[in-house]
């Protein structure tokens, strides 16, 4: 459930917005432990996510750091070696 939880910070280029919505939604779906929520409780679950996001953007603007900038491909590269050599081919 949690797919789309991933570091954000210190890659080059920097997380979009997509993408930090995106960890938003998945934390107050994990959070709430439903994927879709019922109309009753939209509108609690839309706010959530939106204050999530802002709260991951605000976070993600002031953090800083010395180390180089992560590159996305080579991070990618690596999840994947770790996945096969997890669960093999």
């Amino acid at each position: 459930m949690c797919r789309n939880i991933r570091r954000l910070h210190n890659f080059a280029p920097p997380a979009t917005d997509t993408e930090i919505h995106d960890a938003a939604l998945q934390y107050v779906r994990k959070v709430a432990g439903t994927t879709k929520p019922s109309q009753a409780n939209q509108a609690a679950f839309d706010a959530a996510v939106a204050a999530v996001t802002a709260a991951t953007a605000t976070l993600l603007e002031q953090l800083v750091t010395t180390a180089p900038p992560r590159d996305r491909e080579v991070e990618r590269e690596r999840a994947q070696a770790r996945a096969q050599k997890r669960y093999g081919t």
